[in-house]
């Protein structure tokens, strides 16, 4: 079972039902390519979604603290978890690799519905293959 987040602990995610498991955690982008590369596709993957201080400008939230934007402007040096799943859906496609089952724990809400969508699509894409 494999964790993302540059922060958090698997422990720390309270407000979504987690697998009970032996997690290990990457931080990065980087991380989790080259976790995947040396170990294989995990059975689960937990994304978050900002992985960089870069991804928590304040610009990016209203003034009662919800998040507004999300930036597609390329101004990110750090890639996200949705970069991560967008790296895991081609490398599993590409390699006749099953998705594996996941959940988007991040409190980023645009950045989850781009998780899941990219997540399910590849999913589609797998399913229609067979």
């Amino acid at each position: 079972f494999l964790f993302l987040d540059d922060e958090r602990m698997p422990k720390n995610v309270t407000w979504i039902d987690m697998p009970a498991q032996n997690w290990q955690i990457v931080r990065s982008y980087d991380e989790f390519v080259a976790f995947i590369l040396k170990n294989g596709i995990p059975a689960f993957v937990s994304f978050d979604h900002d992985l960089a201080h870069e991804h928590y400008r304040k610009s990016m939230y209203n003034p009662d603290r919800h998040y507004n934007s999300y930036y597609t402007d390329g101004t990110f040096k750090e890639k996200t978890g949705f970069h991560c799943a967008q790296w895991l859906v081609q490398y599993c496609l590409d390699n006749g690799h099953k998705i594996p089952d996941y959940v988007a724990h991040t409190m980023n809400p645009i950045g989850r519905e781009n998780i899941i969508s990219m997540m399910e699509q590849g999913k589609r894409i797998q399913d229609s293959l067979k």
